[in-house]
């Protein structure tokens, strides 16, 4: 009895084998990627959003010395300045959420407005120094949280998007990753300010 001596070809079922293997690891690695990519997405989120906290702490840091400019000169308006007090409390609120946060940055850009517009009633206010220096901060940090909401948004946007694909909403579901929110104005905010005096 003679054995045969395989001379080198390969099976048809190691071909098929090897072809498995193969595309079970391009399957991995498609899904390694895309777990890979919903945390990227996840984590731009977040770094956008602490630029949006970082500028709006700026924000409400700076609000306190424009108050005490303007209640020298506008002592009769302490309804405006309680709530502007009471909005950044709830800002700072522990264990707030991002709609939270949004909401009371909204809150107080509605009152910010109507701040600004007592310089209108008072000219010695209007031309205070101090309160042309903080007014000015003030627009410069406006425009940057704008610019950082802008920011936010889009890569709220990106996630959203990708959250919102079939291979996306699996591969967020394996990585734990979930829809953002955006950073929306709120109602009142869309309204033009008014002023009582």
């Amino acid at each position: 009895m003679r054995k045969r001596v395989n001379s080198g070809k390969i099976s048809a079922g190691a071909i098929v084998l090897i072809v498995i293997g193969v595309l079970v690891l391009i399957g991995v690695l498609i899904v390694v990627s895309g777990y890979n990519k919903a945390v990227g997405l996840d984590e731009a989120v977040q770094a956008r959003w602490a630029q949006v906290d970082t500028v709006l702490v700026r924000r409400f840091n700076l609000i306190p010395n424009l108050v005490e400019t303007v209640k020298g000169y506008a002592a009769h308006e302490k309804e405006l300045f309680k709530h502007i007090a009471d909005t950044r409390t709830k800002y700072f609120q522990p264990g707030a959420s991002v709609a939270q946060k949004a909401q009371a940055a909204s809150e107080l850009q509605g009152a910010l407005s109507r701040l600004l517009l007592l310089s209108e009633a008072y000219p010695q206010l209007k031309a205070n120094e101090n309160f042309l220096k903080l007014q000015d901060q003030l627009e410069g940090t406006e425009n940057r949280i704008a610019v950082e909401r802008k920011r936010y948004n889009d890569a709220v946007r990106t996630l959203n998007t990708y959250a919102r694909t079939i291979f996306g909403r699996f591969v967020c579901g394996l990585a734990d990753v979930e829809k953002a929110e955006y950073f929306e104005a709120a109602e009142e905010q869309k309204a033009p300010p008014k002023v009582k005096f």
